[in-house]
């Protein structure tokens, strides 16, 4: 039994890590699952990946409805917890662009069965009928939820998939440029409708409403270092499978700055600042995904 479950545990924590946007409640039901899968009896189970991602899909959902309040009282942008992932993530393209701050964001505008059928069936490539035993609806029930879910992911989701490699030389002078405060090199690399989301959490300083337009992006991010009189500067990092930055100010730790890069240019950037969402990038390993 516990071979099992450690076999599929990094499966495990990403689906439910995709479907609530928190690392910490992912860990949560993994202990849940544990629990339950305890309990089983071996015999009565004919295939152990199916039987514990059931398990993990029906506490995770339990537990989005509670998330949903709790972000219904968040003080400004809500951004999911960013995990420091091993680069081999960001060669998996499918893999990596499903757990990119982007479409994070775009599965928060699922309902919660919509959001589970579209992880398990899009990301992991689960058959209807597993699905259907996992959130309790009928094979042919799933597969409309499955095609709403695909068509409302496919109208919000970024227009282009861009290699690591093509993120990670656009983030290079946006390192640059932030830390040389050089507002023309960052206009440069900013598309004309970027949207800047900062979190928070009402604990650190952040915008409360997303900020867009390169020009207004650009001098929110550059007055904002001025005004504060401090030495920015950045580390790169392989964060949620995409390249990203850690950022610090003084030398301290502050934040995670990701990007959504489209046609060269930064369409959208995401920075968490929220201490509480920061733990595990700042101290832990990276993981694995699969």
């Amino acid at each position: 039994m516990i071979e099992a479950f450690v076999a599929h545990r990094n499966l495990l924590f990403t689906v439910a890590y995709e479907m609530l946007g928190s690392a910490a409640d992912a860990e949560d039901v993994l202990q849940e699952t544990w629990l339950r899968w305890a309990e089983v009896d071996p015999d009565q189970v004919r295939d152990e990946r199916a039987y514990l991602v059931r398990i993990t899909t029906r506490l995770a959902l339990n537990r989005l409805r509670t998330l949903k309040r709790r972000k219904e009282a968040y003080v400004g942008p809500w951004l999911p917890e960013p995990l420091l992932t091993t680069p081999d993530v960001a060669e998996d393209v499918e893999l990596a662009e499903s757990v990119s701050m982007a479409l994070m964001l775009v599965l928060e505008t699922l309902a919660p069965t919509e959001r589970a059928v579209f992880v398990l069936r899009e990301v992991f490539d689960v058959g209807y009928d597993e699905i259907a035993a996992a959130v309790g609806k009928t094979p042919a029930a799933v597969r409309q939820i499955a095609h709403r879910a695909r068509r409302h992911v496919d109208a919000r989701r970024p227009r282009e998939v861009v290699s690591a490699r093509e993120t990670r030389a656009v983030l290079e002078s946006f390192q640059r440029a932030l830390e040389g405060q050089d507002l023309q090199g960052l206009l440069d690399l900013l598309a004309p409708d970027v949207v800047l989301m900062s979190d928070g959490g009402g604990v650190k300083q952040a915008a409360l409403r997303p900020v867009t337009g390169a020009g207004k992006v650009g001098r929110f991010i550059i007055g904002g270092i001025g005004k504060a009189a401090v030495d920015l500067t950045g580390t790169p990092m392989t964060v949620n499978g995409n390249p990203a930055l850690a950022l610090h100010v003084d030398g301290s730790f502050d934040g995670i700055m990701a990007v959504r890069v489209e046609g060269g240019r930064i369409a959208g950037l995401y920075y968490v600042r929220n201490p509480e969402k920061l733990g595990r990038v700042d101290s832990e390993t990276p993981l694995t995904l699969r």
